[in-house]
């Protein structure tokens, strides 16, 4: 937690030094429990901010050795972030150029190697990626399920935590079991509710309400509810098609639901903390062992 602090005052003074710098949003989307829609909700947000508001955004596959953003969203990358940790390729060549021009960075599945980073790597990770730091506008992090030690670095590297969840009671339970270690072990103590799959927005809100009820009771934190997603047939054909329903699908209920949340991204007022620059949120990655 300390270090953490530290690591903030020493990057506001770096940017003090170095005069103004572009600002990247940093956003971390993820889940208690899998199978909540989490990586549909990132390549949508993406989609929606990049061809409708105009926005660069970039994505982090963050399910590392598990990644499977690139598979639904129907491409085949020849590399990934393995191909960078071992030296055969630089950031840049690992790029994918997704739907509506989001930019994609792989991770690779079925490769154990990558799940345990050393020092070494987020050094040389660190190196690589601030060179793409002025071509972006949002990053985000599309983080594996759970409460691993690799899904606590990025959530807690984040400038925002958007935490995805459905009606299900075992998501709720989930959700508020990821908020608890976040909490209580890392300090985060903000974060952002989106509650997916849904017959309508008052569904939506009473597990907003579920999760304040107990949050208020036992944990020193705030969560502010962010949006919802309908249930939509539609969803599931274009998960087929390996597209955004966001592409496939423009004027369906789901896509509206994502249209809303990317404005209020888009149009947010909120200041960008020393958490979301691309350099330091590196930084705070390769400090964090």
């Amino acid at each position: 937690m300390d270090q953490a602090g530290t690591l903030r005052t020493i990057s506001n003074q770096k940017k003090g030094d170095e005069g103004p710098k572009k600002q990247v949003k940093v956003i971390a989307v993820t889940s208690g429990k899998g199978g909540v829609g989490k990586t549909n909700v990132v390549a949508n947000l993406a989609y929606t901010l990049s061809v409708l508001n105009r926005k660069k955004v970039m994505i982090l596959d963050a399910d590392l050795g598990l990644g499977n953003l690139d598979i639904l969203l129907g491409l085949a990358p020849e590399y990934n972030l393995s191909d960078v940790l071992e030296g055969r390729k630089n950031i840049r060549e690992i790029v994918l150029e997704g739907p509506g021009g989001i930019k994609i960075l792989p991770a690779g599945s079925g490769i154990q190697a990558i799940t345990e980073l050393g020092r070494a790597d987020k050094a040389n990770l660190l190196t690589q990626i601030d060179e793409l730091e002025e071509e972006i506008d949002f990053l985000f992090i599309d983080t594996a399920a759970g409460i691993s030690s690799n899904v606590m670095f990025f959530n807690v590297a984040a400038q925002e935590i958007l935490v995805v969840a459905s009606p299900e009671p075992t998501s709720i339970t989930d959700a508020y079991a990821l908020m608890k270690v976040l909490s209580q072990e890392y300090a985060e103590n903000h974060f952002k509710l989106l509650v997916n799959s849904v017959k309508n927005e008052a569904e939506a809100k009473a597990v907003y309400k579920k999760l304040c009820t107990v949050a208020d009771r036992f944990l020193n934190i705030s969560i502010d509810y962010f949006g919802f997603v309908v249930s939509d047939p539609v969803v599931t054909r274009a998960v087929l098609q390996q597209k955004a329903v966001t592409e496939s699908f423009p004027g369906s209920p789901a896509s509206l639901c994502f249209r809303r949340m990317a404005c209020r991204l888009s149009d947010s007022s909120e200041p960008v903390t020393a958490g979301g620059n691309v350099q330091f949120f590196w930084k705070r990655i390769f400090q964090m062992v």
